[in-house]
């Protein structure tokens, strides 16, 4: 085929005189331009959310008298809501028209983190932030698929490049903005910060999108086998990476029974995709090598992406104390540059290859994973800057151009698939990455605090020397019992072996966090250029 493309390329050239001069790309009206800033603005609020609540967690959680491992459900629950509706967001637009179907989650996800602000005990907490979740999940593929229907090719990029800052941006940001509310207003404001952008964007969207009548007959023919095992399996599959760590994995009958259940759901799901007449979701565009290789890539992109927002402020408060605002100040190294670089990439798109693009910002994000794989013990706010810069980059350069390669020639009836396949799997690959990072972190300690007990024995003269020198200095600072003092002593070892272990086990996350960021680059070598796509493509 590739000896033909010469020939057929100088056919169309003889064929079509000075192709390049006409008017390929229509113009796009401003009212198109509203609907897709309107609908990233929402996609921006969705993702910002998970992460703004993850960084004032504990806050929440002593307000309204949860514990520590019942109070991670509040994120749970709407991690959960969010993966399953995700990929029902394509079918069930149709179902409601685009314009119901979106505004009236859109609404609906406002009105409900005005009562997560309200909520009084963790059960309503859960209930609320679930059913948030459901209404903020629809307004992520929704965006995407607006952007690749409504906007001609050539002006995708730019749309791209917004949905780039929900993506990318809004989890790097959202610990700079939760911390800093929750620590000047309290943990309510986190939730009230949805609400001004969010009428803005009601208001948006109310005045762009075109009112077209409902196809409730849908409902009769839809794929309902498929939508209940993928509501099972995935439901399950999400509650097992977010507890399994917790629980000690296959330790626990819980997690076993809730691996069984996702296994066999997930494959009955694959069963039924594949052999239904009229399936949820087109499964066989995965099979298209941009599409299946992009899908892969990006399923590593939300391992990295989400699991660096989640390792980052876990190592800066154990191991250097940061409370939220601290580590949001950090984190804001990872966002910031982006919102500088994010616009400029249509240009850079315009102006060379996109797979080299996206292959740089690859490289670029493992290498600042990289850079923290010697971390000590002074590794702290001023060290993690350059790292985070990088990171910043990398994230700026892959988003929107892996988005534009991937979905190139995706028609208008699979856009619905695409966009939930897409987004599902990178949300899928943040609560992979979370898991084995909670893991790898929890078995890594273990084995360097193993190693290093090791070498610190009584028998060695430099750890007789300082647990003299310690037990002389807990006794001149008033303890009078020289037995105490001495246990004190010990005490204080063990508490420098183990914040050594867990600098060491952080260290051994970031470097998984670049590998798995090499095998995202090495996915992208395999996609093939978009312009090689066939004519017409989804326009």
């Amino acid at each position: 085929m590739s000896t033909l493309q010469p020939t057929l390329n100088a056919a169309s050239a003889a064929d079509i005189p000075a192709p390049q001069a006409a008017p390929a790309t229509p113009a796009v009206s401003a009212k198109t331009w509203i609907a897709v800033i309107g609908a990233t603005l929402g996609a921006f609020m969705a993702v910002l959310n998970i992460q703004i609540v993850n960084a004032s967690l504990a806050d929440i959680q002593g307000a309204i008298g949860a514990g520590i491992d019942d109070g991670g459900w509040i994120s749970t629950s709407y991690l959960i809501a969010e993966i399953v509706v995700i990929p029902l967001s394509g079918w069930l637009a149709q179902v409601f028209s685009i314009r119901i179907y979106l505004l009236t989650n859109a609404i609906l996800f406002l009105a409900l983190s005005a009562a997560c602000a309200l909520a009084q005990d963790l059960p309503q907490m859960i209930v609320l932030r679930a059913v948030q979740g459901f209404t903020g999940g629809v307004l992520i593929p929704m965006a995407f698929t607006l952007i690749i229907t409504l906007l001609p090719r050539a002006k995708q990029p730019v749309g791209l490049a917004l949905f780039a800052l929900s993506a990318t941006f809004a989890p790097a940001i959202g610990p700079t903005i939760g911390g800093y509310l929750t620590e000047n207003l309290g943990w309510q404001y986190i939730f009230y910060v949805n609400l001004a952008p969010g009428a803005i964007m009601v208001g948006m969207l109310w005045y762009a999108l075109d009112a077209k009548p409902m196809k409730l007959s849908l409902l009769a023919d839809g794929d309902w086998a498929g939508i209940i095992t993928m509501a099972i399996g995935l439901s399950a599959l999400q509650t097992v990476l977010e507890e399994g760590n917790k629980d000690d994995w296959f330790g626990s009958p819980f997690i076993v029974k809730l691996s069984v259940i996702a296994a066999v759901a997930l494959t009955a799901f694959l069963i039924i995709e594949l052999t239904v007449k009229k399936p949820l979701l087109n499964l066989r565009l995965l099979v298209r090598r941009n599409f299946g290789f992009g899908m892969l890539a990006n399923f590593l992109l939300g391992v990295a992406l989400y699991g660096s927002v989640f390792i980052l402020p876990q190592y800066l408060s154990r191991i250097q104390g940061y409370n939220s605002e601290q580590i949001g100040m950090v984190l804001a190294w990872t966002g910031l540059p982006q919102l500088v670089l994010i616009p400029l990439v249509p240009r850079l798109m315009q102006k060379f290859d996109a797979r080299i693009i996206i292959g740089i910002g690859f490289i670029l994000f493992a290498v600042s994973n990289f850079m923290n794989i010697s971390m000590t013990n002074d590794y702290a706010a001023a060290q993690l800057l350059w790292p985070n810069i990088v990171r910043a980059i990398g994230q700026a350069l892959v988003m929107a151009p892996l988005s534009a390669v991937a979905t190139a020639g995706i028609e208008a009836e699979n856009a619905g698939s695409a966009s939930g396949l897409f987004n599902m799997m990178r949300n899928l690959g943040g609560a992979v990455g979370i898991a084995l990072l909670q893991t790898v972190l929890t078995k890594r300690e273990q084995y360097h605090s193993n190693v290093l007990t090791q070498s610190v024995s009584v028998f060695e003269q430099a750890t007789r020397t300082r647990l003299e020198q310690l037990t002389q200095y807990f006794i001149n600072h008033g303890v009078l019992d020289r037995a105490d003092a001495a246990h004190r002593a010990y005490v204080a070892i063990g508490h420098v072996v183990q914040k050594q272990a867990y600098i060491f086990a952080f260290s051994d996350t970031f470097y998984l966090l670049g590998i798995a960021l090499i095998v995202a680059f090495i996915a992208s070598l395999f996609l093939t250029k978009p312009g090689h796509v066939s004519a017409g493509g989804a326009h």
